[in-house]
């Protein structure tokens, strides 16, 4: 990996004194220009901007640190920082000084007077006094000799930071071992190099991987000669935007892109947390948008499946993990537990001996090619002859083509001798061919036999199914009596021993809490693949009849339903006296913590990210209304039971209160639920009725408290006080004031976004009318979030149930803050 240049020459460190006491003339005049010529310097403040605008180089704080660093960002973008010289020697002062050595070096002093080289180009150059630095119209910081012969000393897209531009690369120079990968920052406060690595893998197949502490994260697939297999994604955006560039050559195996002319702004980026973003600028509303993101999901783990194993993201089973066919679990009580790692054994070995076989090929279809580390690779034959190839050698377990363009089945030629590992379904995937015993393929068999095999058969599975049928129904009522829990026959979420529960949560250590309520205890917990879980254990104390009946409810009513925006229940455990549900893990807590919590926390919510949130809650009560082939009331909707993952992609949780009613069944009410105080509707509160428009009320709470902090309770309404703003045109008012504008600041962001916050505090007041009818379907509040054709009524002012409206803010309060981030994406 060709690490960025920290190590710094002897010669560079003995420097005169003139950069530190140059004129500012001098580095006034550099600010306007792309160039840095000797004898001149760039202080804290200025700047070099490329010949077209693009690009901006100069000083600047992460997030919400103080120290400075020297970078590279879009000049319409600032936080969009794309490249760091000194990631792992910040400066402490603003008075870091950027110039050209005696030597010929491009440095970065810390400015303390001593001299001392914060960073270096490590670039010495006989002739230094002709050597410039310049940035150019790429982002590509150069430095080299402006003499005329224009020679390349140095250039940052050989070191790159986090994220790789239009012309940059990532690879390995086979010549001098130089290699070309992305390290994402430890934090978004910290541009230092992080726990994620994006690198050209170029033992087989050039393949892009994410590695995290060197672990095999994510493999994006194989090159195929359009895009890289697992992500066929690319294909939207080739058309328009970029075109790849793969280069396998003796001297050289990379991988970049170029944009197309006329193609708006783009980059790809490795976040700290380990995701993988292309984003592309959109110059409307002056915001990055996600073209693709990955991992995707479960399947996107590396090997999540094991070797022979096939994963399959829209699987109606939350293991998302199959054998190949031909193949069963290695370990059945592994996979019991969802845990695949130990991948898939082979049922019948094959036959072949000398080239003489009997084997045949079983078709893979859609699929993203195995990893190709174990693989060979001929791109001269056709596919047909790579057929020949793999029935002629006995270790050849499988074979694809190498290349798809040209339609038809492709050309070239991929065969497997060692493990099939990290196989997924992806749409316009591959085929592969695998090998099996002919055994496996029944094939040679006559229709006759088949026929025969059938009418006999039938009666006798018949008679099985109904006799395990009533065995069935036996124990559900066995175990009825013995535990006092009902047991929902649509219940598909597996059960698991306790002893695994406690192996992965340190049986149950304090130190694995991460947190606690009335309804139990919430512990960290680690399954033997690596993977973290989050294990909700109920409190003796509420194993009553109720608390029981609200576990198996929350088994039942998460089982039936999958959506991006709901927490994934994994498993449960009921076994004795102990009740344990096991859901995935969300690192970044709840929605509660980032809007109520302190203002670090609250900065990491800007306006976009919690218009994301706002959305992905909206869609995920939706689903659970009308979505889902059910109607599922979840009855305790609010910031605390939406968790937040890796992406603050927004997780509604804890069913333990929901509802779940059959088509055919009304709408309930006069039910006996407990609600927070807030969140409950009007007709709730008031005579007990319980019905999909309180989730819709709910939702509406928790919109409004999303976006002004302000806690909706007993002691103040924030409602009315909402209504208020938005009828007298002040919504920037009630603003969360860390993500608001300045009020001095005016033009069209400032429009723009008063104008998108205007409709999204409308559209939450609606939500919250007094009267239910009056109050949209989950479903149209989706349309109008999404779409600003979709029509949004005038609502009505809401009353106050159980408190006062909040007083209005003093103007203080408001956004006159100077401290205030005003960064809108």
């Amino acid at each position: 990996m060709a690490k960025a240049t920290t190590g710094i020459c002897l010669v560079d460190v003995i420097l005169f004194s003139f950069f530190l006491v140059a004129p500012r003339a001098f580095a006034a005049d550099a600010a306007v220009t792309d160039t840095l010529h000797g004898g001149r310097n760039i202080t804290d403040g200025e700047t070099l901007v490329s010949a077209d605008g693009t690009f901006t180089l100069g000083f600047f704080s992460p997030g919400v640190s103080a120290k400075r660093y020297l970078g590279v960002w879009f000049t319409v973008s600032p936080d969009a920082v794309c490249w760091v010289a000194n990631r792992d020697r910040p400066l402490n002062v603003t008075s870091g000084v950027l110039a050209i050595s005696d030597a010929g070096s491009l440095v970065l002093l810390d400015g303390s007077g001593g001299g001392h080289v914060a960073w270096s180009s490590n670039s010495p150059y006989a002739d230094a006094a002709s050597v410039e630095a310049r940035l150019s119209n790429s982002g590509n910081l150069v430095v080299r000799d402006a003499s005329g012969s224009t020679t390349t000393l140095w250039q940052s897209f050989d070191h790159p930071s986090n994220t790789l531009l239009p012309g940059m690369k990532m690879g390995k120079n086979l010549w001098t071992g130089a290699e070309w990968d992305l390290t994402s920052w430890r934090s978004p406060d910290d541009p230092s190099p992080g726990a994620y690595r994006r690198a050209l893998d170029t033992a087989g197949i050039p393949d892009v991987v994410l590695w995290q502490d060197g672990v095999e994260r994510y493999r994006s697939g194989p090159w195929n000669g359009r895009w890289f297999s697992g992500n066929p994604e690319a294909a939207t955006y080739t058309t328009n935007l970029i075109t790849f560039q793969v280069t396998v050559s003796p001297g050289e195996i990379s991988y970049g892109y170029v944009s197309k002319p006329g193609a708006p702004l783009t980059r790809s980026v490795v976040l700290d947390t380990g995701v993988v973003k292309r984003l592309v600028w959109e110059a409307t509303s002056r915001t990055w948008q996600t073209y693709f993101q990955g991992p995707r999901d479960v399947c996107d783990a590396y090997a999540k499946c094991g070797a022979f194993g096939l994963c399959d993201a829209n699987a109606p089973s939350t293991s998302f993990c199959g054998c190949l066919r031909g193949f069963s679990p290695t370990s059945p009580a592994a996979w019991a537990m969802k845990d695949a790692s130990g991948g898939c054994r082979r049922n019948v070995p094959l036959h072949c001996d000398n080239g003489t076989t009997t084997d045949r090929f079983a078709l893979v279809q859609g699929v993203k090619l195995p990893d190709t580390h174990n693989a060979s690779v001929d791109m001269g034959i056709t596919v047909e002859e790579c057929r020949a190839r793999c029935v002629a050698n006995c270790s050849c377990l499988a074979y694809a083509a190498a290349d798809i363009r040209g339609g038809g089945g492709g050309s070239g030629c991929v065969i497997w001798t060692g493990g099939i590992v990290d196989l997924r379904y992806v749409d316009q995937g591959q085929d592969l061919f695998l090998r099996l015993a002919e055994s496996e393929l029944d094939e040679g068999r006559s229709r006759n036999f088949m026929l025969w095999k059938t009418v006999i058969a039938a009666p006798i599975s018949a008679t099985i199914i109904m006799l395990v049928l009533l065995l069935a129904i036996w124990c559900r009522r066995k175990r009825k009596i013995s535990e006092g829990i009902p047991h929902n026959p649509a219940t598909t979420v597996p059960s698991v021993d306790l002893h695994k529960v406690k192996a992965a949560t340190g049986n149950f250590s304090q130190s694995h809490v991460i947190g606690q309520g009335g309804f139990g205890i919430v512990y960290k917990g680690q399954l033997p693949d690596g993977r973290m879980i989050a294990v909700k254990r109920l409190h003796q104390s509420t194993l009553t009849k109720k608390g029981k009946k609200d576990f198996t409810r929350e088994v039942e009513v998460m089982a039936r339903l999958r959506h991006g925006n709901l927490l994934r229940l994994l498993a449960y455990c009921s076994e004795g006296s102990e009740r344990v549900l096991i859901y995935d893990y969300m690192s970044n807590r709840s929605l509660d913590l980032y809007i109520f919590g302190d203002s670090g926390l609250r900065l990491m919510l800007n306006w976009r990210k919690r218009l994301g949130i706002i959305h992905g809650i909206a869609n995920g009560v939706a689903y659970l209304h009308e979505g889902s082939g059910e109607c599922v009331i979840h009855r305790d909707l609010k910031p605390p039971n939406v968790l937040l993952d890796d992406s603050f992609r927004p997780k509604i949780a804890d069913f333990g209160t929901a509802k779940l009613f059959t088509a055919d069944q009304p709408e309930p009410s006069n039910l006996t639920v407990v609600v927070s105080p807030g969140y409950a509707s009007p007709e709730y509160a008031w005579r007990g009725e319980m019905t999909l428009k309180c989730d819709v009320y709910s939702f509406g709470v928790v919109l409004l408290e999303t976006l002004s902090r302000q806690r909706n309770g007993p002691m103040y309404s924030l409602l009315p006080h909402a209504w208020e703003l938005w009828e007298q045109g002040r919504v920037m008012s009630l603003l969360d004031a860390t993500i608001g504008l300045p009020l001095s600041v005016s033009g069209p962001d400032h429009t723009e976004m008063e104008d998108e916050l205007a409709r999204c505090v409308q559209i939450g007041l609606l939500c919250v009318q007094d009267a239910p009818e009056e109050r949209p379907a989950m479903s149209a509040v989706v349309a109008m979030l999404t779409s600003k054709s979709s029509r949004v009524d005038r609502p009505k002012r809401p009353g106050v149930h159980g408190g006062r409206s909040r007083p209005p803010l003093r103007e203080s309060e408001l956004l006159g803050a100077t401290d205030i981030d005003d960064d809108l994406t």
